[in-house]
């Protein structure tokens, strides 16, 4: 979810994701099997996989969990056939993009639909949302001290990286999905601590809705917070731009 500040949105949403870790753990158990099943389960050879490894014990996923869902790709352990589809629309201007994992396509296309009723919009035709953003890698950078923007710079860079924005609670580093990997790892390696859990490739809006309400802020998070809900969904990704403003009174109410 995109907001004036990735960092901001961060913190708001960090009480929320700890209280749905089990969702978490299993959105991360159907990307490591995905990967598994599409370039082997050795982590030393498939560095997807290493990633996400790294990624889901950031996010205290435990180690049986994680094996179970490395097996399901292998085929050691028995698991369902997984599609992904992706779901699109825009309320007040906001562009909304779904993307879903399930072994039942039927399902998710009328769940996430039905959350899409409740909210006042639907789907929107293919396209109508997703011109709005690109798909890139993100590497997130906790501020911390001694860590100063042209260190982060000259690393990322080097690696590869497309850009690097200092904001507020750290730095986000921008690359192309296909050099996601090695700069993140090329980051690690020069001592800097990264969020991997919050590290990730998706999309990135290239035009942003501004909101400078605080109710439509709120309905918007809570659509969000609704789609996320579902068992299906994997990421959901928007591009509203909140004011400063808005931020501290959203920070405000929790």
């Amino acid at each position: 979810m995109s907001g004036h500040s990735h960092w901001a949105t961060i913190k708001r949403a960090k009480g929320a994701a700890d209280a749905k870790k089990g969702k978490i753990f299993s959105k991360l158990g159907k990307e490591i099997t995905i990967v598994v099943k599409a370039k082997g389960g050795d982590p030393n050879t498939n560095p997807s996989l290493r990633t996400l490894i790294a990624k889901a014990k950031a996010a205290q996923m435990p180690n049986d969990n994680i094996e179970r869902a490395i097996k399901k790709g292998t085929g050691e352990l028995e698991s369902e056939a997984l599609v992904d589809a992706q779901y699109e629309g825009i309320k007040g201007g906001v562009a909304f993009v779904v993307n879903v994992l399930t072994d039942n396509k039927n399902r998710a296309a009328a769940e996430v639909g039905n959350v899409f009723k409740k909210n006042g919009t639907e789907f929107g035709k293919q396209g109508s949302a997703t011109r709005l953003f690109d798909r890139l890698g993100q590497i997130m950078i906790p501020a911390a001290d001694g860590l100063d923007e042209d260190k982060v710079m000259e690393v990322a860079l080097e690696a590869g990286a497309e850009d690097v924005l200092s904001e507020e609670g750290g730095f986000t580093v921008k690359c192309q999905p296909s050099d996601f990997t090695s700069v993140l790892e090329a980051v690690k390696n020069a001592g800097i601590v990264v969020d991997e859990e919050n590290s990730n490739i998706g999309l990135v809006p290239n035009m942003t809705a501004p909101v400078n309400d605080v109710a439509f802020a709120k309905a918007i998070n809570k659509f969000v917070s609704m789609l996320e809900d579902l068992e299906d969904v994997q990421d959901v990704y928007i591009n509203m731009e909140t004011s400063d403003e808005v931020d501290a009174a959203l920070e405000a109410e929790g």
